[in-house]
């Protein structure tokens, strides 16, 4: 299997035979692994083969396969976070770890779709958290199997790919807009005040209060034809302040998020719906975890970590990301529900 959840030394092994990995699991881990051809994030919550799970003891490998052999690690921040996409240009895939609610976030998150060919090359990744009972006592950590691990920079991973079977970063995204009114925002940001619903200036934690939202429910937006999720984090009533997980950005319509009863369902549903494929890496998000209930409960084909963030070119919310190879020929891969399918 190529997503597995191993002890420390079954990774520690992983890696001294000279597997690409990426890796999920708790700082007193992370940082006990050997030097290798490897990146890692803080997190402790996985989707494993037998369904969600939360282990401090255990960390979450990820082994790309060989189609995508390992190329370097790179380190960025605010400095040189405009040769992201310029770096991994040549037929090469990147992964990458931010730790969350560092400046490497802040920065990639707001100036990612602006950046030198932005969106040229394959670019998926997370954002690195922390166990939710250490939220604002631990930070978030990024590792490198170079020897070195930030709280404040982000690391790439760089894997060659093949030209005739290029990788595809696929987003599986099941709330789509409500039919609530239509939300801009003067400027972007992590925090808002005032936006504009229907045309009219209001505060949006006025709003949130007077028609009683669930914020729970993201809001989305329609980008260039995909759906793209901005959660909700808090807010603060003192100073009338909404703050995100993600950035909202001027001059795009939002609408709060259709509420979706049965999202393990309604997952399951979209995923066999897809062509079979091979799964080199996927995430989803620790508030999909939280809100529907995924401990313990099985989602077909994308195993790994939830994080604070997924990352498909930029930076996402209550999305599940993942990068597939579909020209790998694969046999055939019985579902849940007894029937088989092989992709055509």
């Amino acid at each position: 299997m190529n997503h597995q959840l191993l002890s420390l030394e079954e990774a520690s092994r992983n890696i001294t035979s000279g597997k690409t990995l990426l890796i999920a699991g708790s700082e007193r881990l992370l940082e006990k692994l050997p030097r290798g051809n490897w990146i890692g994030g803080t997190i402790p919550y996985f989707m494993t083969d037998r369904g969600g799970a939360c282990s401090t003891d255990r960390v979450f490998c990820t082994d790309l396969p060989p189609d995508l052999p390992f190329k370097g690690i790179y380190v960025y921040d605010s400095t040189n976070l405009s040769r992201l996409y310029t770096d991994a240009a040549g037929f090469t895939a990147a992964f990458i770890l931010i730790p969350g609610m560092s400046q490497a976030h802040f920065d990639f998150a707001l100036r990612a779709p602006e950046l030198p060919q932005f969106g040229m090359s394959p670019l998926v990744g997370w954002i690195a958290g922390v166990h939710l009972e250490d939220l604002g006592k631990r930070r978030p950590r990024v590792f490198s199997g170079l020897g070195d691990s930030t709280t404040e920079q982000a690391l790439v991973l760089h894997a060659e790919y093949d030209p005739a079977h290029p990788p595809v970063v696929d987003i599986i995204n099941v709330f789509e807009p409500g039919a609530g009114p239509a939300i801009q925002f003067p400027e972007n940001g992590f925090e808002a005040t005032s936006c504009s619903i229907d045309g009219r200036e209001t505060r949006l934690s006025d709003y949130l209060t007077a028609q009683e939202i669930d914020c729970r429910l993201p809001l989305v937006a329609n980008v260039g034809g995909a759906m793209v999720n901005v959660s909700i984090q808090n807010t603060d009533r003192a100073r009338k302040k909404v703050a995100f997980y993600a950035p909202v950005f001027a001059g795009v319509e939002y609408r709060f998020a259709r509420p979706v009863d049965d999202y393990a369902g309604v997952f399951q549903n979209t995923v066999r719906q897809r062509p079979v494929s091979t799964v080199a890496f996927s995430c989803n998000c620790i508030l999909n975890y939280l809100y529907s209930f995924l401990e313990g409960k099985k989602l077909d084909r994308f195993p790994g970590p939830f994080t604070f963030g997924e990352i498909a070119y930029q930076l996402l919310n209550q999305t599940l990301v993942a990068l597939e190879l579909p020209n790998i020929e694969l046999p055939n891969m019985e579902l849940p529900d007894g029937q088989v399918s092989q992709r055509a």
